[in-house]
């Protein structure tokens, strides 16, 4: 693929100049730069991305609409945006979610100041790669002190029947004081196996005073394989609560940052991941406390099936002259087969004296004690290992906004349990 071709798309879209120079800025940095740290996978041999910048096809794996509520909402199939619903009152104050081409012609400023601004493009390889061949995406964006008492959905789907490549992003503006509940779905759809990579972005400004919880499920097929990082840059008294579910079939390394820019932000990232088959899941949790007295937990939970990988690393940075700052994580993996693979990689980086930081892993089997305790009551061994399962989960499956999506997660967790 060459820079003309990544210009002609920006043409096409008609794509703004500042947008149309970062891509090829991007592109010219793609070979000199390495891939993303992620200690203890190898990934280096994946394919994530062909060079490539394509749009799909009207899919034939389009959802029914019809049982649809009245929810600000956006749902996308590959690069086409297939329904989209904002209802009149958030409309009257300001809010906007739609596509990302779209919104460059309704909020073009705020787009430009927050576009790759919680991730740089020169960061690593796969930064570069995403600015110069995202093909869709998403923006939302929630005006100064509005508060969204309903879950706002963005729903993403993976056509397993097409190669194009799943490259999104996914701008979120939350203004000052505002108040939302975001829940975001990555799934492939549709009964193809055609081999496909994504490059998956997701940015989440939280502006002075705003709450975000932000809640996610990724369930994206085992011929999709993908790198996935969800950032969060957050201003003085701002909070975000990630609650992430990594469900996936196929091979994922993942990052889960949250940068405390302002003094009193508050993150408490909640991941739990299932593994199973021969995949490889290598997930980073990363908090940086910048601000003074900025609070930063990390909580993750994942359960190994059969002979997959799954590999946690937690990060907590304490920047100096963070003063007062708090950073907490805890990481507990569980597996259920001897031949899995795991490691639970707890990190502190600590450069400022007056804060607080702690850390815990594990990696372990099922407790024979609770196993005994609940086959006492009459439960055979697979219902029993079941429910020890969903209550190692439940800490972040509790927090999902919307119930039918809670009951989805658990469905999973089951249904892969029930393949044992």
């Amino acid at each position: 693929m060459t820079k003309e071709t990544i210009k002609l798309f920006s043409e096409m879209h008609a794509e703004p100049s500042w947008l149309a120079d970062l891509r090829q800025k991007a592109f010219d940095k793609i070979e000199s730069l390495g891939l993303p740290v992620i200690e203890r996978v190898k990934f280096h041999r994946w394919n994530l991305g062909d060079g490539t910048i394509t749009e799909s096809e009207p899919s034939a794996n389009v959802p029914d609409f019809t049982a649809l509520d009245n929810h600000l909402k956006l749902v996308q199939v590959g690069t086409q945006t297939v329904f989209e619903q904002t209802p009149v009152e958030l409309a009257e104050q300001g809010v906007v979610f739609t596509d990302f081409h779209s919104a460059l012609e309704e909020i073009p400023e705020l787009i430009e100041e927050f576009f790759m601004s919680s991730v740089k493009y020169d960061d690593d390889k796969l930064a570069a790669y995403h600015t110069a061949y995202f093909n869709s995406g998403a923006v939302l964006y929630i005006p100064d002190n509005v508060e969204i008492t309903e879950p706002i959905e963005g729903i993403f789907y993976q056509d397993s029947d097409s190669d194009v490549p799943f490259n999104k992003h996914i701008l979120i503006i939350a203004g000052k004081n505002s108040k939302i509940s975001y829940l975001e779905r990555l799934e492939s759809r549709g009964g193809g196996s055609v081999k496909a990579t994504a490059n998956i972005t997701v940015e989440v400004i939280a502006r002075s005073g705003a709450q975000v919880k932000f809640a996610a499920i990724d369930r994206l097929g085992e011929n999709v394989t993908a790198y996935i990082s969800r950032r969060g840059k957050l201003g003085n008294d701002a909070s975000i609560d990630w609650a992430i579910g990594v469900m996936n079939e196929g091979n994922v390394v993942a990052d889960f940052d949250s940068d405390l820019i302002g003094n009193g932000s508050h993150a408490d990232l909640k991941v739990v991941a299932l593994s199973s088959g021969r995949q490889i899941q290598g997930i980073d949790t990363r908090v940086t406390n910048y601000g003074c007295n900025s609070i930063g937990n990390i909580l993750q939970h994942g359960v190994i099936l059969e002979k997959a990988t799954l590999t946690f690393n937690g990060i907590g940075h304490i920047i100096k002259g963070a003063k007062g700052a708090d950073a907490q994580q805890e990481s507990r993996v569980l597996m259920l087969s001897d031949q899995a693979r795991s490691d639970a990689n707890p990190i502190l980086l600590i450069d400022e004296n007056d804060v607080t930081a702690g850390h815990a892993a594990s990696i372990g089997q099922v407790d024979p004690e609770d196993m005994y305790y609940l086959m006492s009551r009459g439960l055979d061994k697979a219902t029993a290992e079941r429910l020890v399962v969903r209550g190692f989960l439940g800490s972040v499956i509790v927090e999902i906004p919307v119930k039918e999506v809670r009951d989805e997660m658990i469905a999973t967790i089951e249904e892969k349990l029930s393949k044992r």
